[in-house]
């Protein structure tokens, strides 16, 4: 009986140096193989949707190539205990990776993101082309359902029938997940966001709704010749609209040409500043019905905080400054000065050089 007692004894012991043996093989294995690079030189892009268990998370590594076995991947995230740390979403890896590189990745949430840049002063039918063609290929005939939806144009808190100066000018980043809808209502939230960064520093008389201020500010942004310019040209808009003066400001008449023609025309003709439309400045009093291009953050301060003045009128000097005036005296010289003996020299200079 003691020798059998003495036998089973050995065996047990044999049996748990063996395993022993096997888990500490099995161990060292598991830390070599999350070390070890592996997978082809260049970009994968791998989806892991919400809920992903890290099973199935293995096989998805595995099929796509980021990992040598999702059998082992899965016994070192359960070893390590990272599984309810991972992250759903689309990454992107490039090259060779290690299991702990890819973890860490999943873990962190590094997302694959993708891009757009929208600078200020375009119109709606500028800017959504620009989304259309950029890294997220949204669909240019949703985006111009979207954009005349009222439903979703009001649903995304825009006090108005139209998304035209709200769709805020900046740089976009999106991760996996996108639509045209949350695309279109990130840029109008940016826009209110803006509004508000802005409205505490609101001029004391300076009345403007979010809706007029936005329309005012699109205005500023599409007359700026100079960013510095900015708070002047508020005030000269400003100062009009106290003494029931019309604004007169080429801009809102090519918008209200656009939008008689369909289509738009960069050149201003005398018939033009004498047609009859609520856009046309030269023909209306106050404020147009609504904004014509997308204002960014400091014309929506100017038009909250434009600058003490005492001006009226202002024109280009065609070098992207502007002379500014108090009264039509002043105006009419720099108009004689900066309009019709600039553009003279310029027709006899080109004359001179054609012959």
């Amino acid at each position: 009986m003691k020798k059998f007692l003495l036998g089973m004894l050995m065996v047990l012991v044999v049996v748990a140096l063996g395993g022993a043996a096997y888990w500490w093989q099995h161990e060292k294995y598991l830390d070599a193989f999350a070390k070890a690079p592996f997978g082809t030189d260049g970009s994968h892009l791998i989806v892991i949707p919400p809920g992903t268990g890290p099973k199935t998370l293995s096989t998805l590594l595995a099929r796509g190539g980021l990992v040598s076995s999702g059998k082992d991947f899965f016994a070192w995230l359960h070893r390590e205990k990272s599984a309810p740390k991972l992250k759903a979403g689309e990454y992107e890896f490039t090259g060779p990776q290690t299991p702990e590189q890819i973890v860490q990745k999943l873990m962190s949430g590094q997302q694959k993101l993708y891009h757009f840049t929208v600078p200020e002063g375009l119109r709606v039918d500028e800017v959504l082309p620009i989304l259309a063609q950029s890294e997220l290929h949204l669909d240019p005939n949703r985006l111009a359902e979207l954009a005349k939806d009222r439903a979703f144009i009001h649903k995304t808190g825009v006090p108005g029938d139209s998304l035209e100066g709200f769709l805020f000018p900046d740089t976009y980043s999106f991760a996996h997940g996108f639509t045209e809808a949350s695309v279109l209502a990130k840029m109008v939230s940016r826009a209110l966001e803006e509004y508000k960064k802005a409205d505490p520093d609101r001029k004391p008389g300076v009345t403007l709704d979010l809706f007029q201020t936005m329309t005012l500010a699109s205005i500023v942004e599409k007359e700026t010749g100079r960013p510095e310019d900015r708070t002047h040209i508020a005030c000269v808009f400003h100062n009009r609209l106290k003494q029931h003066i019309r604004l007169g400001t080429d801009p809102t008449v090519l918008y209200a040409m656009m939008l008689l023609r369909g289509k738009f025309v960069k050149n201003i003709t005398s018939a033009d500043l004498r047609t009859m439309h609520p856009y046309n400045t030269y023909m209306v009093y106050g404020l147009p019905p609504g904004p014509i291009a997308q204002p960014g953050a400091a014309a929506i301060h100017a038009a909250l905080n434009p600058l003490d003045c005492p001006d009226t009128f202002f024109v280009s000097r065609n070098d992207g400054t502007t002379v500014f005036c108090p009264d039509l005296k002043c105006h009419e010289a720099a108009v004689d000065v900066w309009q019709k003996q600039y553009f003279a020299k310029k027709r006899k200079k080109a004359a001179r050089a054609h012959k």
